[in-house]
């Protein structure tokens, strides 16, 4: 009788995926036009084109900026557009949407980058605790690149999972 321990889980052929790994680095930033906003209601073009032209844009140098308006406005479209530009030489990143939106957009693309296939008849763990803010949204698109290739695909960690997907059996 051995007295020797195995390690069921690094034995077990089960590929653990971590989003946190995927985790687009960088900063963060909300540009919300309502500060520039006559009464938080009516956006006066003269005033607004003012600011585009005096603004420190230099200041988002090579941060993901989602731009927005959280007054109950109605924003032209032209405006957002402006905003886009003054910032394109500058931001490593720019959408339309609130931070939660950046994110989604940001973990999107780098989802389309996985190659899929690499995990044909695998059995996937989805890691589920992080520690930074991993969107919901990501692990939804994660698991709809891999059921079309993954023989299972489970939640948690190794040690304690939540099946989500078993591939049928072909016989």
């Amino acid at each position: 009788m051995s007295d020797e321990i195995v390690n069921k889980v690094a034995n077990s052929g089960l590929i653990t995926i971590d989003l946190e790994e995927f985790y687009p680095k960088g900063e963060r930033v909300l540009f919300d036009i309502k500060p520039l906003l006559f009464h938080e209601l009516i956006l006066k073009e003269k005033d607004f084109r003012e600011f585009i032209k005096q603004h420190d844009w230099a200041s988002y140098q090579d941060k993901m900026v989602a731009i927005t308006c959280t007054a109950d406005a109605v924003i032209p479209t032209w405006a957002y557009m402006l905003v886009s530009i003054a910032l394109e030489p500058f931001a490593k990143k720019i959408v339309f949407g609130n931070l939660e939106t950046l994110e989604a957009i940001l973990f999107s693309e780098v989802l389309h980058s996985i190659t899929y296939s690499d995990y044909q008849d695998k059995r996937v763990v989805i890691k589920g605790c992080s520690n930074l803010p991993v969107s919901t949204n990501a692990y939804v698109e994660l698991v709809r690149g891999l059921r079309p290739f993954a023989k299972s695909i489970m939640y948690g960690e190794p040690c304690s999972t939540v099946p989500l997907y078993k591939a049928p059996s072909i016989k």
